[in-house]
């Protein structure tokens, strides 16, 4: 069984019903196979095919599904690329990830190096019709034929680095959400998630593998709480998957009290930790969903699931995050989250491969309750959560130290009440502005990784053991 396989039977079962609404098109079932279908054909005609990767570099779209499908289709693996990060993140994943090909827009393009752009085989235009951009073809390491699409994450070392998940990982959490949440034709699901955050898994896979339909957020929508709120009436939402933070700007800035919501039947959440009296908040506004707390890292999908019972007290602790789901095993090794099963990724893109049976080290430590379900309780290390994106702090302090300018760098997290976190930069940069260290970051970060304050010092405060004094950089003011 595959992902693309989805497609097929519920085009099969009714090609008339709607598939996709996106902001530049809506289609049908068929429409949604037969244009995979061609697209496919193409990619295939300039030798993309099984253990090959192909870049898509879109922005949310009818054509980007197609885009995702008519991939998946050739037997290669998508490799989702954030339209919005710098051009030097971008080209990082291009030749990271040895494209066979790359599915993106003529301006999209170009603003990629002259190098980077003879790293694809082939480059197909989305905006001209997948005009094909022919380069010399190169010599390229092949990927396991099984692997269904790779999603870089912030990396530790400094670099993003790309999670590999099979078709038989991801349909062990789809065709599980499909029966836990009984999607169904009649459901209209939400995609608030880019298509490289793996929330987007659920939003798509999900609606293709039980008939129903798949609404892009457009992008308007999401800046702007009450316009977000109006969206979800309008398209009849019915399944909404998000981080919290999304939910928590809807629940105060939404205005969700002008609209009864009534076919929103589920709310569901990741992430990273809600806090209870913004959930409480929502609940209040829309008390007829049902509303579950999942979790895992990228690598395992989603692990554990709770159903919260009902709006839980204002004083009372986070969320348990629940029980093992989707036929995974989870237990604590020295009070570390591990976890066992089949949504596991196959490895790290150019890394030594996972192998069968092992178990993933999710870095959360956690503890188990006496009612049986598993409570985050933090991190091992010093990565973050911001707006349900992951953090690698290192990767940050890295883009930092290389500015010139910067004799050395720290970043810190500082509690956020609706986003979770933001970041502080503390720089020693003699000849360097707050304005120029922004704007060097923004070049080689996405957004959601800046941090929010660069603060310059001529020195990092130190312990009397010579490391950066993290507690004293919580203080500067």
């Amino acid at each position: 069984m595959t992902l693309h396989a989805l497609l097929r039977e519920s085009a099969a079962r009714d090609p008339a019903r709607t598939a996709v609404i996106a902001p530049d098109a809506t289609l049908s079932y068929g429409e949604l196979d037969a244009g995979s279908d061609s697209l496919a054909r193409t990619l295939q005609a300039r030798g993309v095919g099984p253990g090959e990767r192909v870049g898509i570099d879109l922005d949310k779209s009818a054509q980007a599904i197609v885009a995702l499908f008519g991939v998946l289709k050739t037997g290669a693996a998508y490799v989702p690329i954030d339209p919005r990060s710098p051009p030097k993140r971008a080209a990082f994943i291009v030749d990271d990830c040895r494209l066979r090909a790359l599915l993106t827009t003529r301006a999209r393009f170009k603003s990629l190096s002259p190098e980077i752009q003879k790293q694809p085989a082939c480059v197909l235009l989305a905006d001209a019709g997948w005009e094909t951009l022919s380069q010399e073809s190169i010599s390229r390491p092949e990927g396991p034929s099984d692997l269904a699409y790779i999603l870089y994450t912030s990396g530790s070392t400094g670099t993003p680095k790309g999670v590999m998940l099979s078709h038989g990982a991801a349909l062990a959490f789809v065709q599980w959400s499909g029966a836990r949440f009984s999607l169904e034709p009649e459901d209209r699901l939400a995609n608030h998630a880019p298509l490289h955050f793996d929330l987007s898994v659920l939003d798509v896979f999900g609606a293709i593998g039980a008939g129903a339909a798949v609404a892009l957020v457009p992008p308007a929508a999401s800046v702007f709480p009450r316009s977000l709120a109006d969206w979800i009436e309008r398209q009849a939402i019915s399944v909404w998957y998000s981080v919290p933070s999304a939910l928590t700007q809807l629940a105060l800035h939404g205005g969700l009290e002008r609209h009864r919501l009534e076919p929103l039947r589920l709310v569901l959440f990741a992430g990273e930790v809600f806090p209870v009296r913004h959930l409480r908040r929502l609940m209040e506004l829309v008390p007829r969903a049902a509303y579950f707390n999942l979790y895992g890292p990228t690598e395992t999908n989603v692990c554990t699931a709770y159903e919260v019972p009902g709006a839980p007290p204002a004083d009372s602790a986070p969320l348990p995050i629940g029980r093992a789901c989707c036929g995974d095993e989870v237990f604590l090794d020295d009070g570390e989250l591990c976890v066992r099963g089949p949504t596991l990724m196959h490895g790290y893109w150019g890394r030594e491969a996972r192998r069968p049976g092992d178990a993933y080290r999710t870095g959360d430590l956690a503890r188990l309750d006496a009612a049986g379900d598993w409570h985050f309780i933090g991190r091992r290390d010093a990565q973050v959560k911001s707006r349900g994106y992951r953090i690698e702090l290192g990767e940050v302090e890295a883009a930092l130290l290389a500015h010139p300018g910067v004799l050395e760098a720290a970043v810190i997290a500082l509690p956020h009440d609706e986003f979770g976190c933001t970041l502080r930069a503390v720089v020693a940069a003699p000849a360097a502005s707050a304005a120029a260290l922004a704007a060097f970051c923004a070049e080689r970060l996405p957004a959601y990784m800046m941090p929010a304050e660069f603060v310059l010092r001529d020195a990092l405060p130190r312990t009397p053991n010579g490391k950066v004094d993290r507690a004293a950089l919580e203080k500067i003011s």
